[in-house]
């Protein structure tokens, strides 16, 4: 079922037209794919070329090729693609060849290249897998590495693919394929379910696809295309310049000519221009496998027009709400972008980005690398200043998760100033009250915490939660700042797309699990939403005070990097209106990202107008 658009909402609010419009034809939807990055330095420079300025949405990368740490590097200074990773066991160019990541001798030819081709192929007699003695452990040994080294270098990357059919021609490969996807969490596009289970169709040039025939060709497909339907277009982008004009095999020796052709198409104003003009909606292999589902308000038992009250009244207080997705029993039933703010923008996180680092804390748990009672200065003996006090050698990783370390946060957030080591910073500053005992809000805490997962895992915090968080809850594209160090920030500096929050939500609401696994134990997730602590706002102290308890959501109790709220709810919470609001009575999650100064007054709305609108 189609959500209820709230941006349809919005429209006619503005208005003050009293009806609600629900979208009863969806769009075309369609994935762009290139193909072969990390092949050639033209490869590479194509397909950023045709994201930033073009219709790309996703690249399949190579890691066996010359040119893929360039490719690397490329993609992660732009993680709006969806990355695939593209297994190969071929290589198909006469004058440049590739060769395994790891010793397999049936895989490859004399000259320890692989061989050009999958199957038989006259031009190249005797020069293909089938027709030699392919092992199935060498082909598992040489994919793992392939994808290890990717996803080490680009841990964002989503899912799987093969290069010239690697991963289906025979069962026993395209079992394997299955395997090494659930393993590492890893969508892989190429199966049939998939195929079947998201109504996919694969789309081609109508006509001739001739270099100066592929845009009218291509133009022709895209009007073809039918509403509520998916469609997957994959080709080759490259450059014709004098690199590629040494690229070719026997049978297609055009690779230069051919592949600008697919360049020119992916970035062409009448290509683009058309996909306007038709509603399609150019989406990733992310969006199509692990978006959350959608339906309708009056399915969830949502009141769409308390929705529509909550956006009247968002606009008559002059609150600059950037977006809003609200979810109920698991469905995203409402959601809406403003401004120049898009679903597929990451947006500035502010101390929401705590939860997230409290939740690598809950991993590390879970899998014997730390206790919450551990001592801070265990983590770090070359940090320590020359008298360490009994308080200092007190201080728990639980009081870092409770903001209750019982020194002076703002002097320690000064201290970083003058000082490139954030954690020498950290442990020199007096702690003068008994470690928890009292709270007070302390982003540099968190940033502690931060500095533990490196520590004990040798990962940045953003490495260690893609696959355990990010890859299975399909929250891609994620960037954390880092401190001179070199270590993510973890109390503030994430940035995530308005989904990424709401799936963060859903997966607290469910209690740690996903898609029917639990990947945090249940019993983590309640310890981190238990008031552990007596809060208050932040830079407020107990006695300046002069708001009672039920007034404000900042008094209602602190657990791990988590605010309780009113009504039995708690929250991710971040400065000026970033909000991951979670309600279990409701089986409702509320997301919004904002530039709001009084987020009190942000959250008021909210439970004036959506809390009764979820029956």
């Amino acid at each position: 079922m189609k959500p209820l658009s709230i941006k349809g909402i919005f429209f006619f609010t503005l208005f003050s037209v009293t009806t609600i419009t629900l979208f009863s034809q969806e769009k075309p939807r369609l994935i762009v794919r290139s193909d072969d990055m990390g092949a050639f330095h033209s490869v590479n420079v194509a397909c950023i070329e045709a994201y930033k300025k073009g219709i790309q949405t996703v690249v399949e990368v190579m890691p066996v090729t010359a040119w893929f740490p360039e490719a690397a590097r490329m993609l992660n200074e732009n993680q709006g693609i969806d990355v695939g990773i593209h297994l190969a066991i071929t290589s198909e160019w006469e004058n440049i060849k590739w060769r395994p990541l790891t010793y397999c001798p049936s895989l490859t030819d004399e000259n320890g290249y692989f061989y050009p081709m999958i199957n038989p192929h006259n031009a190249y007699p005797g020069q293909s897998i089938l027709e030699n003695k392919w092992d199935i452990d060498e082909i598992e040994k040489e994919f793992r590495a392939q994808i290890e080294l990717t996803l080490k270098n680009i841990p964002q990357a989503s899912h799987l693919s093969g290069h010239m059919g690697a991963l289906r021609f025979d069962p026993k490969v395209l079992e394997l394929a299955h395997k090494l996807a659930r393993e590492y969490n890893l969508t892989f596009v190429e199966s049939d379910d998939l195929r079947q289970k998201y109504n996919t169709t694969s789309v081609w040039y109508d006509g001739s696809n001739e270099t100066d025939k592929k845009e009218a060709g291509f133009v022709s497909m895209l009007n073809k295309l039918e509403a509520g339907k998916n469609y997957i277009f994959v080709d080759h982008p490259a450059l014709d310049n004098d690199e590629m004009k040494t690229v070719g095999h026997i049978g297609y020796e055009w690779v230069a000519e051919d592949r600008q052709g697919v360049t020119d198409i992916l970035t062409s104003e009448k290509v683009k221009q058309t996909i306007k003009e038709k509603g399609i909606e150019l989406i990733t292999y992310n969006d199509l496998t692990k978006a959350l589902p959608r339906s309708t308000p009056e399915a969830e038992k949502v009141s769409a027009k308390g929705i529509r009250n909550y956006l009247d009244a968002v606009k008559k207080s002059g609150q600059d709400l950037h977006s809003i997705m609200i979810l109920r029993n698991g469905k995203v039933v409402a959601e809406h972008w403003l401004g120049e703010h898009a679903a597929n923008k990451p947006h500035i996180m502010n101390s929401v980005s705590k939860t997230y680092t409290a939740t690598a804390i809950g991993f590390a748990v879970s899998e014997g690398k730390l206790n919450v009672t551990d001592k801070v200065i265990s983590f770090f003996p070359d940090k320590l200043p020359s008298d360490i006090s009994q308080n200092l050698k007190d201080l728990e990783i639980k009081h870092l998760l409770t903001m209750s370390v019982g020194h002076d946060p703002n002097a320690v957030r000064e201290k970083t100033r003058n000082n490139d080591d954030w954690v020498e910073a950290f442990l020199a500053e007096p702690i003068t009250e008994k470690p928890g005992t009292q709270f007070s809000y302390n982003s540099l805490a968190t940033y502690m915490l931060s500095a533990i997962i490196q520590k004990v895992t040798g990962e940045k915090l953003i490495d260690y939660l893609y696959p355990r968080l990010f890859r299975p809850l399909g929250i891609v594209g994620a960037r954390w700042e880092e401190c001179p160090q070199g270590i993510n920030i973890g109390g503030w500096g994430l940035y995530v797309k308005t989904e990424d929050m709401a799936k963060l939500g859903q997966f607290f609401l469910q209690k740690g699990k996903w898609k029917g696994e639990q990947l945090l134990p249940e019993s983590w997730i309640v310890e981190a939403t238990t008031s552990h602590i007596a809060s208050l706002p932040a830079g407020i102290k107990k006695e300046d005070l002069k708001i009672k308890p039920d007034e404000s959501d900042w008094l209602q109790g602190y657990g791990y990097q988590m605010w309780r709220s009113r009504h039995n709810g708690y929250r991710a919470d971040g400065a000026n209106g970033q909000f991951i609001l979670v309600l279990p009575e409701k089986e409702a999650v509320i997301v919004t990202t904002a530039n709001i100064g009084d987020m009190q007054a942000e959250l008021n709305l909210i439970w004036e107008y959506l809390l009764p609108a979820i029956k």
